[in-house]
């Protein structure tokens, strides 16, 4: 009895193993069937689907998501593209750097002439007489340079290439170019070199006067002032200093400047590099000659100081920072030296220093009319009071050239 109840049990426990098992298969037939059905995407009637190689298969799965290998594949897409992207975004930086400078600038060379006004400093006619801004705009501004001792010089300059009285007018009206001849005042102001000074510029009106004393030592710091001043006065897109021994062709240096009006930071001259003079007691001694390595060395490349021009943003960076510019024993080393540093387009331009007949007289002659003539042995002409005439008359261009000339 009990044999046969043992047999029934294992043989239904064997049979109901046989349907689970059978039952597990089932359930997972019928789950993989539904899970086909609900996860299918779906063909896209309007879309074409790309056909993939098995090759390219095995390499994205090999390649997975390296991402050196993706930005490779991004870069290898369009290089040109992405370097045009980029040379685009670096112009607009560069563009918007440059009139947030400009602007810099601007704003602080009216701070400067507005604090001078306040703490006082002397203003000469002109500023008195300044338009507000909105004004037009001049070529250039001719400041010459000198001294107390030399009204010769400067008679011999307005009886030739510098007009006087209503031609003067003109020249600044019709041509937009401004002449005055450059002083400051002596140590005891009010003296009677001041008187005399004021007595002339009474009678022919053509002086810039200038917060500064006057003395040979303190030509850099007469630059830095006649530069400042200048462009606080009179809005040019070039101003010139010019020594009073020196004959200038006017036509043809605002033709010349004109060429270069639409570059920025211009310093236009005769470029040299002359020793540091390191020996006391010698013309153009360098006091400060070991700032510029050892003995022997040369001078970095600067403008002769006879004549040079400067462009207008030049101009405004001397006068937003004429308290830090350091002064040199030469002018012109100083000048050259501030420009140390900054972007500047240095211009040599070797019609500026011409020699005097008969030089500028074959130069002319060949149709190259020099902008101006001075001797290199005297620094100027020599004896120019006497012998400018001269070269006026046998290197000038001619007053026509002048009332001709457009700008």
């Amino acid at each position: 009895m009990s044999t046969k109840i043992k047999g029934e049990h294992s043989s239904r426990s064997f049979a109901s193993r046989k349907w689970t098992f059978l039952l597990c298969i089932g359930s997972f037939c019928v789950g993989m069937l539904f899970t086909d059905r609900m996860w299918s995407v779906p063909e896209s009637k309007g879309m074409p689907r790309p056909s993939v190689t098995e090759a390219e298969r095995l390499k994205l799965i090999s390649e997975g998501c390296n991402p050196k290998s993706l930005y490779q594949k991004e870069v290898k897409r369009d290089p040109q593209a992405l370097f045009g992207k980029v040379s685009n975004t670096h112009y607009a930086i560069q563009t918007l750097d440059k009139t947030i400078s400009s602007l810099e600038m601007e704003l602080a060379a009216a701070r400067s002439v507005q604090e001078s006004l306040q703490n006082g400093a002397p203003v000469s006619d002109d500023m008195g007489n300044k338009e507000p801004q909105g004004k037009r705009r001049y070529l250039m501004v001719v400041g010459i340079n000198t001294a107390f001792s030399s009204r010769k010089r400067r008679d011999s300059v307005r009886a030739t290439w510098m007009p006087q009285g209503e031609k003067r007018r003109r020249l600044e009206e019709e041509k937009g170019i401004i002449i005055r001849f450059v002083i400051g005042h002596s140590a005891t102001a009010g003296g009677i070199l001041d008187r005399a000074i004021e007595a002339e510029d009474r009678k022919h009106g053509d002086f810039l006067r200038l917060d500064h004393v006057e003395g040979y030592l303190e030509l850099s710091g007469k630059t830095k002032t006649y530069f400042s001043t200048a462009f606080s006065m009179w809005d040019a897109d070039f101003y010139v200093k010019v020594d009073d021994d020196v004959h200038v062709n006017i036509a043809t240096l605002g033709e010349t400047l004109v060429r270069h009006r639409k570059k920025p930071r211009v310093y236009i001259g005769c470029m040299k590099s002359g020793p540091v003079l390191s020996q006391k007691g010698v013309r153009y001694h360098e006091p400060e000659y070991w700032k510029f390595g050892e003995n022997g060395n040369k001078y970095f490349r600067h403008a002769t100081g006879q004549i040079y021009a400067i462009s207008r943003d030049l101009a405004s960076y001397i006068s937003i920072n004429q308290h830090v510019l350091h002064k040199y024993a030469n002018e012109d080393v100083s000048l050259g030296a501030w420009f140390i540093g900054i972007d500047v387009k240095h211009i040599d331009d070797r019609r500026l220093c011409c020699g005097t007949p008969p030089d500028c007289e074959w130069k002319a002659q060949a149709g190259n009319i020099c902008v101006a003539s001075f001797d290199w042995t005297c620094s100027g002409i020599c004896r120019s009071a006497d012998r400018i005439k001269e070269v006026h008359r046998r290197c000038g261009e001619g007053e026509n050239a002048l009332w001709s000339a457009t700008f």
